[in-house]
């Protein structure tokens, strides 16, 4: 994977422009906004700038302070604040001044589901899905509630997964949600990058390939903008690219689901001696539940999660 290599970061002296352009009735994310804008610095080189002086905070988490979808509140995230101030320019306490009592928690405040976790996260080992996620602007995870979420995998006489099919139902939680991103990635043996295929019910936006690590990050246009409460139904289909024998498919989440559904569908002729679901807390590496699948005569095997919260959950399988 290519790693960013960025230049040092221009001093405070030499951006003064950077207060200026902030109007004077904005809040603190329009603030760090206008003050990363006139900065002309990408959040990648302010995350690597921050952790030269010790202080360590995600791209993902940035781009949530900027867009108001999260404030600093621990104190490493205050710390973080007071350099920014100086890294963009800002007089003392210009951000920091700004910042309100930490917000309420639990998981309907404002009419907005506030439970669900930063990306980095859910891929601890891709900071590349995290970076794309704000090179596009990611609205919130939490923007959609997802009432349902249904996979069908499909493995093929060659013991080959190369068709995904999936259904959402999903509600959104505050007013003007248009959009949302889709994370895919191909097995490290796979040759390329998973392509999506067939969008029902939406269409296809900007999609971010990165062929070294096998990952598809892609937009979806909903039908038209939801309103707070409104729900829709959208559908797709994802192209596996070639590989060795698939043995396991499984869906990170980032936010609690009301009903996911995964079903896994084996050739007849190239059914399985072994099959198991398993779950894994978020970013852990080790199973938090395994158990045993059967294997009916439709050569299929299927999981139900009903309150499915963050993490991982999936089917794998054994080949004899």
């Amino acid at each position: 994977m290519r790693k960013l290599v960025p230049a040092s970061c221009p001093t405070a002296d030499q951006r003064p422009e950077a207060a200026e352009q902030r109007p004077a009735t904005a809040g603190f994310a329009e603030t760090l906004h206008g003050a990363i804008e006139a900065s002309g610095l990408s959040l990648d080189r302010i995350r690597t700038e921050l952790d030269r002086q010790g202080v360590r905070v995600s791209v993902t988490t940035l781009s949530y302070w900027r867009r108001g979808r999260s404030q600093p509140e621990r104190a490493s995230s205050v710390r973080a604040v007071a350099l920014l101030e100086e890294l963009l320019g800002l007089p003392g306490s210009t951000l920091s001044g700004l910042l309100g009592p930490p917000r309420p928690r639990g998981r309907w405040v404002g009419g907005a589901a506030q439970d669900s976790l930063p990306v980095a996260t859910i891929w601890p080992e891709e900071q590349r899905i995290a970076e794309v996620f704000a090179e596009l602007d990611a609205p919130p995870i939490g923007e959609l509630e997802r009432l349902s979420v249904h996979d069908a995998c499909y493995v093929d006489a060659d013991r080959f997964g190369s068709q995904l099919r999936t259904r959402q139902v999903v509600r959104a939680t505050t007013a003007g949600v248009s959009r949302c991103l889709v994370v895919h990635q191909a097995d490290e043996d796979a040759g390329g990058c998973p392509e999506l295929t067939s969008v029902r019910h939406a269409r296809l936006g900007r999609v971010r390939r990165c062929p070294e690590i096998g990952l598809l990050v892609a937009e979806l246009l909903l039908d038209r903008p939801l309103g707070l409460g409104d729900s829709t139904v959208f559908e797709y289909e994802v192209e596996l690219p070639p590989g060795g024998p698939t043995t396991v498919y499984g869906r990170r989440f980032a936010a609690p689901v009301r009903e996911y559904v995964l079903q896994v569908h084996f050739d007849p002729t190239a059914v399985p001696v072994h099959c198991e679901r398993y779950e894994r807390d978020p970013g852990a590496v080790v199973d938090r539940v395994r158990e045993r699948l059967w294997i009916g005569a439709s050569a299929s095997a299927h999981v139900l999660a009903t309150e499915q919260q963050p993490g991982q959950s999936g089917i794998r399988w054994e080949w004899e």
